[in-house]
């Protein structure tokens, strides 16, 4: 009885153990502006969740507040969704109604 390991049928030149890499796709996180949420809380939200320096975070805000949307980072999806979450969360516990999205990059 031979104790060496089945051997499985595959193409010939494929070992099984060749993995294909692939680059992850990217997500940008986006905050849209409303009419409740304040700039400070949008500010709040950039540096504590986004860990933007301050000057950032204002430009960012401005963004929000002049041209209806703001860009907060390009991420994988699972820390883009993670961020997603966190805003809402957040947004909810202090009652603005602050949306935040993520978007294919």
């Amino acid at each position: 009885m031979s104790m060496t390991p089945e051997h499985h049928h595959l193409p010939e030149g494929e070992t099984g153990t060749e993995q294909e890499l692939r680059e992850p796709k990217w997500f940008r996180v986006v905050l849209y502006n409303d009419d409740y949420t304040t700039m400070d809380f949008v500010i709040e939200i950039l540096v504590n969740v986004f860990h933007k320096p301050a000057a950032e975070a204002t430009r960012i805000m401005l963004d929000v507040h002049k041209k209806r949307r703001g860009i907060c980072g390009t991420y994988t999806y699972d820390i883009a969704s993670t961020k997603v979450a966190q805003v809402h969360q957040l947004a909810k516990s202090r009652e603005f109604p602050l949306k935040c999205s993520l978007e294919e990059a």
